[in-house]
């Protein structure tokens, strides 16, 4: 009589940040474990994982809901970007739906040194008024989506850094774009505001490493950032780092692989 082999555990990560892609290198190392990776389809070419993969949205909480239970998930890590305010809601609201397990793997976000010289504002369109009249010349580290809501500042010479090549044509009509894939460093960011004469640094709280080399950068060459906070998301509970996380995974109180189909009813 062959023994019985316990069901791996089905994980599913909502990606697009670095750490969703350790998390997937990781859980892609452990033969117990079952885990697909989400990517919202931002950008062109991901990195590959060793894990399955996805590229697009699921069509709100509903079409969320329909994942999950289609894929027989048992538990959801939302390792997505801190700024991805609207996924992460949908995955708090379609968790509790189906009630399987949610954890958040969540940066810490960056604070301001004493040599820091921050104006911190709630959205991007108090971020483009914060820039002020005159003009500038403006480092803009906040991706290609949210461009628009600068649009309205035309009088400024803005530099931009993206991961893939430009497509179409930037809502921005003085504008130097370059393009290139982090995590960046230091000395090279440095380098690329020296260069471009950078007078004022726009960016998002995003937190890591990936990205923060332009805020010491920044800070070293006494530039002032105009830094805009993360959006609320629902209360759900977080960790900051890929260990807590296979700590979770591993704790002894959760559910067995198939626990959560027995409370969907599949």
């Amino acid at each position: 009589m062959g023994s019985l082999t316990a069901p791996r555990p089905r994980i599913l990560i909502l990606g697009g940040t670095t750490e969703a892609r350790r998390l997937a290198e990781v859980l892609g190392r452990d033969p117990g474990i079952d885990a697909v990776l989400s990517y919202a389809g931002r950008t062109e070419s991901p990195l590959p994982v060793p894990i399955p993969w996805r590229v697009g949205g699921f069509g709100g909480i509903g079409g969320l809901i329909d994942y999950l239970r289609a894929e027989r998930i048992d538990r959801v890590v939302d390792a997505t970007h801190p700024f991805a305010a609207q996924m992460s809601a949908h995955a708090v609201a379609a968790c509790a739906a189906v009630k399987i397990p949610l954890l958040a793997l969540e940066r810490a976000p960056w604070r301001a040194g004493e040599d820091d010289r921050w104006s911190e504002v709630d959205t991007l369109e108090e971020a483009a008024d914060a820039l002020g009249a005159d003009p500038k010349r403006v480092f803009l580290g906040i991706g290609r989506l949210h461009l628009a809501a600068f649009a309205r500042n035309p009088q400024h010479d803005y530099l931009v850094r993206l991961v893939d090549p430009l497509r179409e044509d930037l809502p921005l009509p003085r504008v130097e774009v370059v393009v290139a894939r982090g995590p960046f460093d230091l000395a090279g960011d440095r380098a690329l505001l020296e260069r471009h004469g950078t007078e004022i640094v726009v960016a998002k709280n995003a937190g890591g490493t990936a990205a923060v080399a332009k805020i010491l950068a920044a800070r070293e060459l006494a530039l002032p950032v105009v830094m805009v906070r993360r959006p609320r998301i629902p209360e759900r509970p977080s960790v900051d780092s890929v260990a807590a996380v296979m700590e979770w995974l591993a704790h002894d109180d959760a559910p067995a692989a198939g626990a959560a189909d027995a409370e969907r009813g599949v």
